[in-house]
């Protein structure tokens, strides 16, 4: 029996779907973890939200949209037809993953970060993860 035959594969074209689950689902936690903190210190929430959609648009259109424009590219210009449904990052992606949420945990274990700031950072870096997504399905109905 071949490696490759246990191997879930999946379209091209629903790879694009998968991978918009995966950026929604993981903007999506952290802006409930965001909001859910940020909620419990209301002074000065609305500049704090403004800060944070600025700050996110920023990430996103200096640093997301490059990497989810190169995500979409490379998925569908993959080889096969059929890739393994895990496809949706490359290897360095997922090591990134990792790395950030391994460091957001820590921050909220450790207590380095008081919730007040770290729900910033949160919403800040959800914003981009979420518009992100959008590619991903805007690529998915298109083609």
């Amino acid at each position: 029996m071949r490696f490759e035959s246990l191997t879930p594969r999946i379209s091209k074209h629903y790879l694009l779907f998968i991978a918009a689950l995966v950026w929604t689902f993981a903007g999506g936690m952290l802006e409930y973890r965001g909001y859910s903190y940020i909620m419990a210190y209301p002074h000065f929430l609305v500049i704090r939200i403004i800060v944070c959609i600025l700050g996110g648009t920023l990430f996103f259109n200096l640093l997301f949209s490059k990497i989810s424009g190169k995500h979409v590219a490379r998925i569908l210009n993959l080889s096969i037809e059929r890739p393994c449904i895990f496809s949706f990052f490359n290897w360095k992606s997922y090591l990134m993953m990792g790395i950030m949420i391994s460091s957001g945990i820590m921050l909220r274990i450790t207590g380095a970060v008081s919730p007040e700031y770290l729900s910033l950072i949160y919403i800040t870096m959800g914003i981009p993860l979420l518009m992100s997504s959008f590619r991903f399905y805007y690529s998915f109905f298109k083609s």
